[in-house]
């Protein structure tokens, strides 16, 4: 994809009280000042049609994350996707809109102790957020540097108590083709599908997200759930994930299944395998004119690379 601060301190418009709330006294002085900072908050912005889990933003920076180059502008991320379902140019903000983020249901099935469906503002608070400093790397040849706010897909798995025959975890977006008009386009394999090995997902680097730039996730950024996985081509960070299953066999992804000899199952980052139609060598960062050298598994090669010994013979790279 090619790319066509954090909010201030002052508190925005869609915080404050509404006029009903505020001349209902006596419904005020029963809650409580106290219950009302920590838990009418949540229920009052969902009144208000703001995220419900706005209490928990910005999250606290995890020091650990670091950046080689300036975080990406906000607008510009913003107004640069990839969202199929919304089609395929790169200004889908405005279509995404169509999608209703609240409420919403992830299920979490397949070899699990206890298959279960749980709202996404519930499975956000039972984790803990932080906001991590990524480098985001397109199979386009595109790059833009990012603050995720998530929390761990490690931490999802033991959630969701997968049982030992689980060996890979699958990721299914939402599928409703009168909201999302390019899942109508028959000739694409819906939904988007991606998956990872229960050795990926339980690393530290994968990211379950809910918000970016310290706020909740916008439509056209995959809310209100999204993957990202830093050291693997952008396509591999699936949006809007209302399903994740435990499964034993691995999964055909979406991309696999359009295009599997451009598109793998694995897609790690790597500058000395080209694409079939184009080299991986160099990036363009978004906003700028400036390329850069690809790096080997998009710089995270410390981290990951342990996680691919003795699979020299699959087709790690795209």
């Amino acid at each position: 994809m090619l790319i066509k601060r954090r909010a201030g301190w002052e508190m925005p418009e869609s915080q404050a009280t509404p006029e009903a709330v505020f001349m209902n006294r006596r419904g005020l002085l029963a809650a409580g000042a106290g219950l009302i900072a920590s838990a009418a908050l949540p229920k009052l912005a969902a009144a208000q049609g703001a995220d419900p889990t706005l209490d928990l933003y910005p999250a606290k920076k995890n020091a650990a994350y670091t950046l080689d180059r300036p975080v990406t502008e906000e607008d510009l991320a913003a107004n640069y996707n990839n969202f199929y379902e919304f089609g395929t140019s790169k200004d889908v903000a405005s279509a995404s809109k169509r999608l209703v983020t609240r409420p919403w249901m992830i299920a979490i099935d397949g070899m699990v102790e206890k298959p279960m469906e749980i709202g996404i503002d519930d499975l956000i608070r039972k984790m803990t957020l932080e906001e991590r400093l990524y480098r985001f790397r397109c199979v386009e040849t595109w790059s833009m540097a990012v603050p995720w706010t998530g929390f761990t897909v490690k931490s999802l798995v033991e959630f969701a108590k997968p049982l030992s025959s689980a060996k890979y975890v699958k990721f299914e977006t939402f599928m409703n083709p009168k909201v999302a008009p390019g899942q109508s386009q028959r000739w694409y394999p819906w939904p988007y599908t991606e998956g990872l090995t229960i050795a990926e997902a339980t690393s530290d680097l994968p990211l379950m997200v809910t918000g970016i730039y310290g706020k909740p996730t916008p439509p056209q950024h995959g809310a209100p759930l999204r993957l990202i996985t830093p050291w693997k081509y952008g396509f591999k960070s699936v949006k809007s994930i209302s399903k994740i299953s435990f499964v034993a066999e691995r999964p055909k992804t979406f991309w696999e299944g359009l295009q599997a000899s451009e598109y793998g199952f694995w897609a790690n980052v790597n500058p000395e395998v080209p694409h079939p139609r184009w080299s991986q060598a160099s990036e363009q960062v978004l906003g700028t004119r400036e390329r850069r050298p690809t790096l080997l598994f998009n710089g995270y090669a410390e981290q990951v690379a342990a996680l691919y010994k003795g699979l020299e013979g699959e087709r790690l790279y795209v």
